[in-house]
């Protein structure tokens, strides 16, 4: 074994020097990983609304008013991971976007079980977003309600 550096080396006491190696190397781990931890901005890693233009929450077919008098039955809130409605909650699966639409692969939990399947929301002029699912089956007009 190759003797260790005079700058590792443990100075108090007798034994093997290769402790005061390994504790300086563990000290500097550890010092690295709190000074990383603590440059990383918080949020960091979390998609926010400019990633993900379609996260908000939303109305079926009817303009949001924003407060009580709103239909919880037609409410449906929309983020980079799931879309949860009065029907069930869809976790997305994979979004692409694809000129103005966006093209979701959703997996959703029903009262009836799960169901895997496409969904395209299309941003529209007037602020509102098209939905339709993939075989046409169902479609809405989604209004954006105010923050």
């Amino acid at each position: 074994m190759a003797p260790v550096p005079r700058r590792f080396a443990r100075h108090r006491g007798q034994g093997d020097t290769s402790g005061g190696y390994v504790l300086k190397i563990s000290t500097l781990c550890v010092t690295i990983a709190v000074v990383s931890f603590a440059l990383v901005p918080a949020g960091a890693g979390q998609s926010g609304p400019e990633e993900f233009p379609l996260a908000g929450n939303y109305m079926q077919n009817v303009p949001c008013k924003g407060n009580s008098t709103d239909q919880v039955a037609l409410k449906v809130s929309i983020s980079p991971q799931q879309i949860v409605s009065n029907i069930g909650v869809c976790t997305i699966l994979d979004s692409k976007q694809e000129g103005d639409s966006f093209h979701l692969h959703v997996e959703c939990k029903f009262p009836a079980g799960p169901l895997v399947g496409d969904l395209t929301f299309t941003p529209r002029p007037d602020q509102t977003v098209k939905f339709v699912d993939r075989d046409n089956t169902y479609n809405a007009t989604l209004y954006r309600c105010p923050n």
